[in-house]
Formats: C-alpha cells, sequence, structure tokens
C-alpha cells in the first residue's frame, strides 16, 4: 500500500505534460483530410524544418511512419534489406511484406546497431531476371534492440552513399532519433541529412500522448498521404493530438540528457549488485539491456510485485527504458529494491 511504481517498461508510458495537456484543450482544429486542421499543418511544418526534409506527414504511429516509408519506396516484389534486429523485422506484424508486397532480406547487426557496408553490399542483388530488384536500405537510429544504440552522422553517410550508389533508397526509423542528436550533441536534421526518408515518434521520449511523423520530399509525401488514407489514417479535427506533439518538439528534446544520465545510473548500479550482468559503458542513450541472475527466477515477475516494472526479453535477458516519469531518485529506490531481492534469493 503506497508504495511508488517505478515504470521502466518503456518511454512510451511517460503522460503528457500540463501544457501538452492544455495545448491540446485550446488547440484550433479543423479537417485534416482536407488539409484544413492548422495545428497539423503547423506540427508538419515544424517536423519538416527539424529533420532538414522538404515536408512531414503526420501519422498515427511509428509503426505506421515506417510502414510509409516502404510503401512510397517501394513497389510490390521489390526486396527491402533491413537489419537482423531492426523494428521493423521483429514488431510491425510483418506489415511490410503483408501490405507493402515486399521481400525483407536482413543483415547482421553489430551490438551498436550498424550494418557492415560489406555485408550490405554483397546482399544488394544485381540485375537479374530471377532475382527481385532490391530497393530500398532501412536503418534505425537509436537502435532499440541494439540497446539503444547510436548511429553516427558519419556513419550513416557512409551507408547511406554506398545505397545510393547502387541506386537504393534509404529509409531511417528514427523513432528516437532526438536521443541520438543529444547523445551526439548535434541536431537531428545532421543524423537525418543522408537519408530519403525518415519518421521520429512523438510519444516514446518526448512524452506526446500520440502521433508520428513522417518526412521526406514534397512528392514523397504526397504519395505517402494518399497510402495513409488507404490504410485508415486519414484523421478529422487531428489538432487536438498534434498540439501536444508540438509541445514535445519544442519543449522536450533538451531534457532527454536526463533520461541518458539515469540509464547509465541504473546500469551503473545494476553491475554493483552481485550475479547481474550489465556493461555500462555501452549505455548510450535512454534504454539499458541487462541479465539478472539464475538465482533470482522470475526476475520480471517479482520484481513487478516490489513496483518496479521493467521488459522481459527471454531468457535472463530484461530491458529496462528510462524516461519522464521516472527521475534519479527513483532509479536509486529500484536498484535498492533489487538489490534486497537479490540478497533474499541468495
Amino acid at each position: 500500500m503506497g508504495m511508488k511504481i517505478i515504470d521502466l517498461r518503456s518511454d512510451t508510458v511517460t503522460l503528457p505534460t500540463d501544457e501538452m495537456r492544455r495545448a491540446m484543450y485550446e488547440a484550433e482544429v479543423g479537417d485534416d483530410v482536407h488539409r484544413e486542421d492548422p495545428t497539423v499543418n503547423r506540427i508538419e511544418e515544424l517536423a519538416a524544418e527539424v529533420m532538414g526534409k522538404e515536408a512531414a506527414l503526420f501519422t498515427t504511429s511509428g509503426t505506421m511512419s515506417n510502414l510509409l516509408g516502404v510503401l512510397t519506396n517501394t513497389r510490390p516484389g521489390d526486396e527491402i534489406i533491413v537489419g537482423s534486429e531492426a523494428h521493423i523485422l521483429w514488431y510491425e506484424v510483418g506489415g511490410a511484406s503483408a501490405l507493402g508486397g515486399v521481400i525483407i532480406r536482413t543483415v547482421p547487426n553489430d551490438e551498436d546497431g550498424r550494418l557492415a557496408p560489406a555485408d550490405v553490399e554483397k546482399t544488394i542483388r544485381a540485375e537479374n531476371i530471377h532475382f527481385p530488384k532490391s530497393t530500398l536500405l532501412c536503418l534505425e537510429n537509436t537502435h532499440n534492440r541494439c540497446g539503444g544504440a547510436v548511429l553516427t552522422r558519419k556513419y550513416t553517410e557512409e551507408i547511406s552513399g554506398l545505397a545510393h550508389q547502387r541506386g537504393l533508397l534509404v529509409h531511417l526509423d528514427g523513432a528516437r532519433i532526438f536521443n541520438a542528436a543529444v547523445a551526439l550533441g548535434i541536431p537531428a536534421k545532421e543524423l537525418a541529412a543522408p537519408v530519403d526518408t525518415v519518421n521520429f515518434c512523438l510519444s516514446k521520449g518526448l512524452s506526446a500522448p500520440v502521433g508520428s511523423l513522417f518526412c521526406g520530399t514534397k512528392e514523397m509525401m504526397e504519395r505517402a498521404r494518399k497510402w495513409r488514407k488507404m490504410l485508415g489514417g486519414g484523421m478529422r479535427q487531428v489538432g487536438v493530438i498534434a498540439a501536444a506533439g508540438i509541445v514535445a518538439i519544442e519543449k522536450m528534446v533538451d531534457r532527454l540528457v536526463e533520461d541518458h544520465a539515469n540509464a547509465r545510473q541504473l546500469a551503473e548500479g545494476l553491475a554493483q549488485i552481485p550475479g547481474f550482468s550489465v556493461r555500462p559503458e555501452k549505455v548510450q542513450s535512454n534504454i539499458v539491456n541487462f541479465e539478472f541472475p539464475a538465482s533470482v527466477s522470475d526476475f520480471v515477475t517479482k520484481i513487478g510485485e516490489r513496483g518496479v516494472k521493467f521488459l522481459y526479453r527471454g531468457g535472463r535477458s530484461v530491458r529496462a527504458v528510462t524516461n519522464r516519469m521516472v527521475g534519479s531518485e527513483d532509479v536509486e529506490e529500484a536498484l535498492s529494491r533489487i538489490a534486497r531481492l537479490a540478497k533474499e534469493a541468495g
């Protein structure tokens, strides 16, 4: 009774700020299918500006934006290249294949989320009547399954240059691109500059309740707008949620440094608890992957009963994601509860 819940499952658990709620209440709205919602028009202009692209499209989710990245850059029967640990491959219900009609071919991600240029090079199909056409390379920054790893501007330029030389377009799943930008100390548009399309989420570290922005050329966004309508994503007075997204972009980026510091604090604390396996030096943003000791069976369930929530990844592997709802003092309390559980388990 009265025990504080410390939720580290994801940064999607963040609640809108008071400023976001006021903005939603006061939002000027219109029918966005007819492009008459001024608040949506504003967030799309803002998103294009911060990503350094010609235009942007407001969507319901990062999954929809990634799907649009495939649909607008390919044709059915094409082949796309993604990392073996890519969010598109693992967590988007196979939409690229089911709805886009494309073949997904994988290249191994290294532990830092990168694809080796040599692996990409040999995976791109040669022109041959027997082969599907390789048309799109998909990257991810930060990289979810690789522990929030950050792709640098230099690497993104290198791998995108290779793809472009071979006639492929490049889509960047930038769900947490602002985390990458903050970690590197550069504007997000620099990380997006080498790619053709990019998306970012409002409802993760930026704390807005709903939404994603898909960005690229004006011509690509026109195609994407029609695909969005086909997918059921044409929305009406959607400025009531876009308003929170504007606050997110303008006010919530700089504070991500706090989440990164808290993630490192968590990793360093876990490393001091006997039996826990974690590499604090690999924590680059707000995601911490770790393994719990074999002696603490059903760790996620047992620590959940003590008010600390993590995401179970299978085996002994766990993910923690720091976020606006969890402060430094909460991380210390979580570590204290974990240490007590580990001690009781022997």
